[in-house]
This record gives C-alpha cells, structure tokens and sequence, in this order.
C-alpha cells in the first residue's frame, strides 16, 4: 500500500464526517487505535500511553469486546474514549445496510453491557476500512460523531516498513491531526517500532495527544 494522507477533495465532499480537529487546537494530535481490544497489543498500546501521559480514542470491534471485556474495561479505567467500530468489522460497500445497522447496533450493545462508566456525551463511529454508503451515512449519522481521519499510519501493512511508516507519519503530522493506529495482531510488529518513536518525538516538540 502507499502511505495515506487523506487528500483535501475528499474531507470536502464528505464534511459531515469529522477528519481532523480545528486549527485552533494548537500542539495537540488526536491518537486513534482500531480493531482490538486484544490482549498483547492493546496491552502494550494502554502502557506505550500511560509513559507520555497521552490520552486516546480506541474504535472498538464487538466481537473482540466480547472476547476481552477484562481489556475494554482497562482502556476506559485508563481515561481513553472508546467507539463503535461494528460487531464483525463488516465492510459497509460490501454488506446490505440492514445487515451492516444491525452491526452497528449489535457492537453498541456489547459496549454498553461492557462498559467501565457511562457517559451522555454522543457516540462515536468510525466504519472499517472508512467505507460506508450513502444509505448507512445518512442514517448514523444522526446517531453517532463519525470519525475518519487525517493519516493513516500503515501499520498494519506487511509490506510498509516500520522505518517508513514512522518517517511519514511524523512528516504528515501537524496540530489537530488525526492518526490512525491499530492495536491489534496484524499491525503489532510495526507498532512496537512506531508508536513509542512518534510519542516521544511528538512529546519532544511540547505536543499534547488528547482523546476526541
């Protein structure tokens, strides 16, 4: 894969989604992990932030939830926001939207059930893979804050070095960015080599990293 940094034309004709934080948050980079809770990684992600003192967002699979409650409580006891990132991590151009809602329902009652605290602040969304349907969009959205992002780090490709996965998530990344990360298997090679680095060059820099 090519390093993704979300190009400006697309934030534009999808502006209902939330791509990267205002301008005015200054010296502050919104960390996001997708795809666990899992054991190791999450594990490793949870420690990784406590050193740095940084606060994330972590999108949540519900079958993982459901595997790993002890770990999901963990990320919300650590003062992390956690979101819905479907049951199944379904595919949303790939699947009916009836099948993909009921997803999206069925992993927002394992969060509940799970839940370390409640809270009445809105939900938030963010769809595997970024690809939902017009249909699936209009009706979440009066449901859930949807979040994409502003770079894609690519640690959970095989074939993008963690050397250079490292370089140009750092080159791309500037105040109010959004970052995706993923706290789960595929990517926990890479991310052991890349997250303590970007924490502690961006720290270095007099950055914040805030939950959304």
């Amino acid at each position: 894969m090519n390093f993704l940094k979300t190009p400006r034309l697309i934030k534009h004709l999808l502006p209902g989604m939330l791509w990267e934080a205002p301008s005015t948050h200054h010296d502050c980079i919104y960390l996001t992990f997708d795809d666990g809770p899992v054991p190791e990684a999450t594990s490793f992600v949870l420690q990784a932030l406590k050193d740095y003192n940084a606060q994330a967002t972590f999108f949540c699979v519900g079958e993982n939830i459901k595997r790993y409650p002890d770990i999901f409580r963990q990320v919300q006891r650590d003062k992390h926001r956690v979101g819905n990132h479907t049951y199944h991590h379904l595919n949303g151009w790939q699947t009916p939207n009836g099948k993909y809602l009921e997803d999206v329902a069925k992993c927002h009652q394992m969060m509940e059930k799970e839940a370390a605290y409640t809270t009445t602040d809105l939900p938030l969304f963010r769809p595997p893979y970024g690809r939902i349907s017009p249909q699936q969009y209009r009706k979440l959205k009066h449901q859930y804050r949807l979040v994409m992002w502003d770079i894609l780090s690519g640690d959970f490709d095989k074939n993008f070095s963690a050397e250079l996965c490292l370089q140009k998530s750092i080159e791309h990344s500037r105040p109010g960015t959004i970052i995706i990360f993923h706290d789960s298997d595929k990517a926990f090679k890479n991310l052991t080599y890349v997250l303590p680095r970007y924490l502690a060059h961006f720290a270095a820099a007099g950055y914040q990293f805030k939950s959304l």
